[in-house]
C-alpha cells in the first residue's frame, strides 16, 4: 500500500469520531436531508438518512438535556418544559425553517434544538 494511502486511511480513520459527533449537523444539511427523504415517500424508510437524522436529532436533545440540568444545579435554567416532553418532528422542521436560509449553515442542531425549546418552553 502507498505511503499516502496509509496516511489518508489513518486521518480518516482519526476524524470519523468528529464527524459523529452527534448535534454537529447544520441546520441546513439536516433539512436538506430531510426534504430529500420527504421525497422519497415509503422508499424513506430504507434509507440510512433516516437514522441518521434520528440519531442526530436525539444526541442534540440529549445534549440540551445535560445542559439544562447543569443550568438548573445553577439556578437559572434557560428553559421550563414539562416532564416527558418530546419534540414533535414536523413543528421541529417548521421551526428550523424560521432560520434565515443564509443562516442555516452555521447554526448547529444542538443550538436548534436548545433555541426550540427555549421558544416554546419559557420559564415564567
Amino acid at each position: 500500500m502507498p505511503r499516502h494511502a496509509i496516511l489518508l486511511a489513518a486521518a480518516i480513520g482519526l476524524a470519523a469520531p468528529a464527524f459523529a459527533a452527534g448535534g454537529d449537523m447544520s441546520v441546513a444539511t439536516f433539512l436538506a436531508k430531510a426534504d430529500a427523504l420527504k421525497a422519497k415517500g415509503a422508499m424513506a424508510l430504507f434509507s440510512e438518512d433516516m437514522s441518521l437524522l434520528k440519531r442526530e436529532g436525539e444526541a442534540a436533545g440529549e445534549l440540551y438535556r445535560a445542559r439544562l440540568a447543569s443550568e438548573r444545579a445553577a439556578g437559572k435554567p434557560s428553559s421550563c418544559p414539562p416532564k416527558g416532553t418530546g419534540v414533535n418532528s414536523d413543528q421541529l422542521l417548521a421551526f428550523l425553517r424560521t432560520y434565515p436560509a443564509n443562516a442555516r449553515a452555521s447554526v448547529s442542531m444542538k443550538t436548534a434544538i436548545a433555541d426550540y425549546m427555549i421558544r416554546n418552553y419559557p420559564c415564567r
